[in-house]
């Protein structure tokens, strides 16, 4: 039977009655970070911060697989110093998606080099004359760069960087390089690349070319020539990120979370290994199912950087409960919340747990998903054809489907 206005309106007004009430109480001094969240931060962008710390905790509370992606300039603001290695070192991230720019930006300062505050408005004219580059208010010498690229150069000429890899296979051997330098020069804070050297954290980077560690194997290769065998498997390394997350879905405690710093790149590359199984392999999965998300764009122009969870479940990336109850879209900037959510998660001592080491295990992975599309060959085999003669799209037969 139909709902009548008068059902709909009551069912309605017994919902309303049973929300949340907007009544924090007065701020005192005295309150955990944790305290303070649940009871200060009731509207508005408070209240997506609210949201997205508790979707945070939860994350861990479920012992979900973590997946953190990262762009824009954050190793030269210092949020891999201040926040993203902490969570490593706890255990909390499992993978990490970023950009070739992020790790070569957090070299400078292991050779010496510092990233210091400059104003915006000083004039870009006088600072290029001064030879300062300038990322909106941070600066560094001109040197940093020039020294980082000789760094990068000789690491990408020893031996065990003389085949084809995929970008954690190299990311891996840069943070061990890197972290035996680091020890060299007495260096007190460790990299974002040998931090995940040590604690066995895959990272990812899907625009490798879109970097200045690339741009120096590009010179090495012009220059030294059939020398030079270093190449990134573009292949193999879009295969790892969708064998990594099956892998997590059939061990661990089968959750997964994505928490999003950012947009770009990083963010779509780890969550396109879902439709990778589900659409193009045809190996079941739910998709994510803890979305979290920080980022200034609006989410009305179509850029990938801002679709919300339920727009990526359209693509199969989220699950149908992170729609529902587990997805958070923080329209703010970064730098400007996430070291006070971390301050928060981390001020709980249940907030760590035994490192995932996914490096470890990727081969496993690798064959794990191997072994389930060989299962599916013969069905696959059907999908790499196709001609113009066939049939168009009958646009009255509509055959979608749930799964």
């Amino acid at each position: 039977m139909a709902k009548t206005p008068s059902n709909s309106k009551k069912n309605l007004r017994s919902h309303y009655s049973g929300a949340r009430k907007a009544d924090p109480r007065p701020i005192t001094g005295k309150e955990s970070p944790t305290e303070l969240l649940e009871h200060a931060f009731s509207a508005y962008v408070g209240r997506q911060e609210r949201t997205a710390f508790e979707l945070m905790r939860r994350s861990m509370e479920v012992d979900a697989s973590i997946f953190l992606t990262l762009s824009g300039a954050m190793t030269p603001a210092g949020l891999h110093q201040s926040c993203i290695i902490p969570l490593i070192e706890k255990g909390i991230i499992s993978a990490l998606t970023t950009t070739g720019a992020n790790l070569y930006h957090d070299a400078h300062r292991i050779i010496g080099h510092a990233i210091r505050e400059v104003n915006p408005n000083a004039g870009d004219l006088q600072y290029r004359l001064a030879r300062i580059i300038r990322i909106y208010d941070l600066g560094f010498w001109e040197e940093a760069l020039l020294d980082t690229d000789r760094l990068f150069s000789a690491l990408l000429r020893r031996p065990e960087f003389q085949r084809k890899m995929t970008t954690p296979e190299f990311h891996y051997l840069l943070g061990k390089n890197i972290q035996a330098i680091e020890k060299q020069l007495g260096v007190k804070q460790p990299s974002l690349l040998s931090t995940c050297y040590k604690y066995g954290v895959p990272i990812f980077v899907g625009a490798v070319q879109d970097g200045s560690i690339f741009l120096n194997a590009v010179k090495l290769k012009r220059l030294l020539g059939a020398e030079f065998k270093f190449e990134i498997d573009i292949n193999d390394d879009v295969y790892w990120m969708s064998a990594i997350q099956h892998y997590c879905r059939h061990h661990f405690s089968n959750k997964m979370a994505i928490w999003i710093l950012g947009g770009g790149v990083p963010k779509n590359y780890t969550l396109q290994g879902e439709p990778l199984l589900d659409q193009i392999l045809g190996v079941p999965t739910d998709g994510f199912d803890i979305d979290v998300q920080f980022c200034v764009d609006p989410v009305d122009n179509g850029a990938l950087s801002s679709c919300p969870a339920g727009e990526g479940h359209t693509w199969g990336k989220v699950s149908m409960e992170a729609v529902e109850a587990g997805s958070m879209y923080v329209h703010t900037d970064v730098t400007a919340v996430f070291p006070w959510l971390t301050h928060a998660l981390l001020s709980d001592t249940k907030m760590k747990r035994k490192p995932r080491r996914l490096m470890d295990v990727m081969q496993e992975a690798v064959a794990f998903l191997d072994k389930d599309v060989q299962k599916r060959r013969k069905s696959l085999m059907k999908t790499i054809d196709w001609s113009p003669d066939e049939p168009k799209p009958n646009p009255d037969e509509h055959n979608a489907y749930v799964r």
